[in-house]
């Protein structure tokens, strides 16, 4: 599938799409073989546990809010006008722990199953099963990491 040309707008995303990933909305703005991308709006609270793509690379730009993010073993932040490079293999997690909403456009290149995937994870409920999100996960290339011992 390649790519077309034009604008998605504001406040729109490819075909209406919007859905519900565990509490945070993702709107697709756009996709192609090459790659996905979405904005993305993360409530405090949420976060998006360790986990790797091995086949992908992927990116945030930050519009509003800080991320903190565990990033190849490492705890870092991203902040307004900042990208994150997140690539293929390296093990990565992104956490909204402060009192503010983040606003972020998301990227993945190439986009491999990742659509499938948002469309599998869409409107889970408001407890959905770990284990049934990892499993799901897996078969969408998409591997969580096992919680670290505390």
């Amino acid at each position: 599938m390649d790519m077309t040309a034009g604008v998605t707008r504001a406040n729109e995303g490819l075909e209406n799409i919007s859905w519900n990933i565990l509490g945070q909305t993702y709107v697709p703005k756009q996709h192609s073989e090459g790659s996905l991308s979405w904005h993305a709006t993360l409530p405090k609270g949420t976060f998006v546990p360790p986990h790797i793509h091995p086949t992908q690379d992927e990116f945030i730009y930050v519009l509003e809010g800080r991320f903190d993010l565990i990033l190849d073993g490492a705890n870092t932040h991203a902040e307004p006008g900042e990208l994150v490079r997140m690539p293929k293999g390296i093990p990565h997690g992104i956490f909204n722990k402060t009192d503010s909403t983040i606003k972020c456009l998301f990227w993945v290149s190439p986009s491999q199953r990742l659509l499938d995937l948002f469309w599998a994870l869409h409107n889970l409920g408001p407890e959905p099963n770990p284990a049934e999100v990892v499993a799901i996960s897996a078969q969408h290339e998409v591997d969580f990491l096992p919680p670290e011992d505390v």
